[in-house]
């Protein structure tokens, strides 16, 4: 039996350090409208934003857009920043908002997908090909599982797990109490446990 303790391939990515917490001036120039600032601000930090973005749909047409929607809405939402985190939190967090949408359309074209691998004969590769394709059937069966959370679980496990943020870190990103952060994780890790564990 599987625990599920943290996501494994495709999702999973290293521990990542402290946001730098030098973000006073752009954040500054962000307000007064400064749009160098924001190209400042994507250089920065676009590549954070896509790969949460990226193992939270598990779609990068999905993750490419919520990256454009996310830089495009900062001009705007910067006004919520009140300075209590990095500026790359709160832009995960504007990345969270801005996803919920496209969590469906990934889950579509995911299943496309994977109509068409299951179609795939092995190659004459057979040891290469089967391993490959039992790494397949996991990660499939894992986004099936996550396909299943709610949104806002979902949002925390990748957050929790895959990114291996602190529940302190994921509370100031979403926007809610450490003790809610904490409880959508447990959930989110029971009912994936429960689907992963399903002989079915």
């Amino acid at each position: 039996m599987r625990l599920v303790t943290a996501i494994s391939m495709p999702l999973v990515m290293p521990a990542m350090g402290q946001d730098a917490d030098t973000d006073g001036d752009l954040v500054a120039r962000l307000r007064e409208g400064d749009r160098r600032a924001v190209e400042q601000a994507y250089i920065a930090h676009h590549a954070a934003i896509r790969g949460f973005a990226r193992r939270l749909v598990g779609d990068t047409a999905s993750a490419e857009d919520i990256v454009h929607e996310t830089f495009v809405a900062l001009p705007r939402a910067i006004r919520r920043f009140r300075g209590e985190g990095s500026l790359r939190a709160f832009l995960i967090g504007v990345a969270a908002n801005h996803s919920r949408r496209h969590v469906r359309s990934a889950m579509r074209r995911r299943r496309a997908t994977e109509r068409f691998a299951a179609r795939e004969e092995l190659g004459p590769r057979a040891f290469d090909a089967t391993r490959q394709l039992i790494n397949r059937q996991f990660a499939g069966k894992l986004w099936a599982a996550l396909d299943e959370l709610p949104i806002d679980q979902r949002i925390v496990f990748v957050l929790c797990e895959a990114e291996q943020r602190t529940s302190v870190e994921v509370a100031e990103i979403v926007g809610a109490p450490e003790g809610t952060v904490r409880t959508r994780l447990f959930h989110a890790k029971r009912k994936l446990r429960e689907m992963l564990e399903d002989p079915s």
